[in-house]
């Protein structure tokens, strides 16, 4: 999966994602508001994901949330906090 992502900053800045980069903005823009808890879609590294998007200056929260079960604790829920425009480059991309 490759996609272009334009940061809606000041100035705007561009960007060709490939692999779980990509995927992880996309996940991120359609989840909106709400966001995406990790336990309930689990991804390999998804702490590892959002730290590089944040280094290259992709707003996102974190927001700790408890959860119940065999193993209590508490599990991320990842937020964008900024505007991006997203184009597919490529045939396979999904969302």
């Amino acid at each position: 999966m490759k996609v272009q992502v334009t940061l809606l900053s000041e100035p705007p800045r561009m960007f060709e994602l490939d692999g779980r980069l990509g995927w992880t903005v996309m996940q991120l823009a359609n989840a909106g508001a709400r966001g995406v808890a990790t336990i309930k879609h689990p991804a390999p590294r998804w702490s590892g994901y959002v730290h590089a998007l944040r280094k290259m200056g992709f707003q996102i929260d974190t927001i700790m949330e408890p959860h119940d079960g065999p193993y209590p604790g508490q599990h991320a829920r990842y937020r964008l906090a900024c505007d991006v425009q997203i184009k597919a480059l490529g045939a396979e991309v999904q969302q």
